[in-house]
C-alpha cells in the first residue's frame, strides 16, 4: 500500500487490535502512520479481575500492542465499557484527535453489533468525522480536516449486514508483527470467557486472503454496496 495516516476507533482497547490491527501494521511497513483510539478500556470484561484492577491491566496492554505495531495510542480511561454513549461530548474529544492526526482513512465499527458499545462507537466516528471537516467548529481546537474515506471493519460481534468490497493484503511480515503483539493481550488468548480470538481472526486473515488472491487479507467495507475492490 501507499503510505498514508490510518485512524482505527474502536468501542474497547482490543476492538480495533484484533479487526484492524494487521492493516495497521501492514500501513507502518509501508511508511504510513496509524493511530488506535479506544473509545473506553473495555474493563468489564474479565471474569476474576475487579473493574479498576482489569482497567490497568488493559490500558498496559494496549500501550504495549500499539508500541509493538509502532502505532499511536489513545484511550478514553474515563468512560466506562458498556456506558459509551453517542454524544456530541465524545464525539467532539474525537474530532480534536482527528484534527491533529488528519488521518487519510477512518476505520470503524460496522454499525450493528450485538454490542452496544460498538453501534455506539461507530456513531461517534462518523460524527466525529463531521463535525472535524466541519468549517467554522471550534477554529479553536485546530485546523478543520476532512478525511477522505471511511471503512468499516470485519468483527465477529458486528456481522449483522456486513458485506466485505474492500480487501487489504496483509504480508507475512505484517502478520508476525500483528501475531506477536495480539500475543499480550489476556482476552486475545483466551483467558477471560475462553473464545479463540487470535485463532479466530488468523483464519480469517487467511479466508479473506483466498478471496482476495493473496496469502491473507483484512477485509472491510465502504457501507455502500461499493463494487470490491483492493486498497492501495
Amino acid at each position: 500500500m501507499k503510505p498514508r495516516t490510518i485512524m482505527a476507533v474502536g468501542g474497547h482497547i482490543g476492538d480495533m487490535d484484533l479487526a484492524a490491527g494487521p492493516l495497521l501494521a501492514q500501513t507502518v511497513l509501508d511508511g504510513g502512520r496509524a493511530v488506535l483510539v479506544a473509545l473506553t478500556p473495555g474493563e468489564r470484561g474479565h471474569p476474576r479481575l475487579g473493574i479498576d484492577e482489569y482497567r490497568k491491566q488493559k490500558i498496559a496492554e494496549g500501550t504495549a500492542f500499539a508500541e509493538r505495531i509502532g502505532a499511536q495510542f489513545h484511550v478514553f480511561d474515563d468512560i466506562s465499557d458498556g456506558f459509551l454513549h453517542p454524544d456530541d461530548d465524545v464525539a467532539a474529544r474525537l474530532a480534536r484527535i482527528i484534527r491533529a492526526v488528519r488521518p487519510d482513512l477512518l476505520v470503524a465499527h460496522w454499525r450493528h453489533s450485538i454490542h452496544t458499545d460498538h453501534e455506539n462507537a461507530s456513531i461517534v466516528a462518523e460524527r466525529a468525522r463531521f463535525l472535524a471537516g466541519l468549517p467554522g467548529w471550534a477554529p479553536e481546537d485546530g485546523e478543520r480536516h476532512g478525511v477522505g474515506q471511511v471503512l468499516y471493519t470485519e468483527n465477529w460481534e458486528d456481522d449483522q449486514g456486513f458485506a466485505a468490497d474492500t480487501y487489504a493484503p496483509i504480508s507475512a511480515e505484517a502478520f508476525d508483527v500483528w501475531s506477536e503483539a495480539i500475543a499480550g493481550q489476556a482476552f486475545a488468548r483466551g483467558e477471560t470467557y475462553g473464545f479463540r480470538y487470535i485463532d479466530y481472526y488468523t483464519a480469517q486473515l487467511t479466508m479473506r486472503g483466498c478471496l482476495a488472491g493473496v496469502d491473507r487479507a483484512v477485509a472491510l467495507s465502504s457501507g455502500d454496496g461499493s463494487r470490491v475492490t483492493t486498497l492501495d
